[in-house]
């Protein structure tokens, strides 16, 4: 069922973008526009990571995967690069794992 939500928001985007080929220029060029689409790909891959994360099936699985993700955030928070959070989140994973 989740996926099903990210396939009907990646359609919604797509015709959204594809939309922008038919309607007149007048319409697009309004801020609200122009925010919504720049929130979509934010508010999917958000989507996509926390299925990801915490998905297994139809159900939730709390594991070593979410300290993973709470670590590189906190990593991503003090603005260490991004070989760094990659390299955070994967030792946080595997320290979990092996406890």
């Amino acid at each position: 069922m989740m996926w099903a939500a990210v396939l009907l928001g990646s359609a919604a985007c797509y015709l959204l973008k594809a939309l922008g080929f038919v309607v007149p220029e007048r319409y697009l060029d309004k801020p609200v526009v122009a925010a919504l689409v720049a929130m979509f790909p934010v508010a999917l891959l958000s989507a996509l990571l926390a299925v990801v994360t915490v998905g297994d099936g139809m159900s939730v699985v709390v594991d070593a995967r979410l300290a993973a993700v709470a670590a590189a955030a906190v990593a991503l928070t003090l603005r260490a690069p991004f070989l760094v959070v990659v390299v955070v989140g994967a030792a946080t994973a595997a320290l979990i794992r092996l406890l």
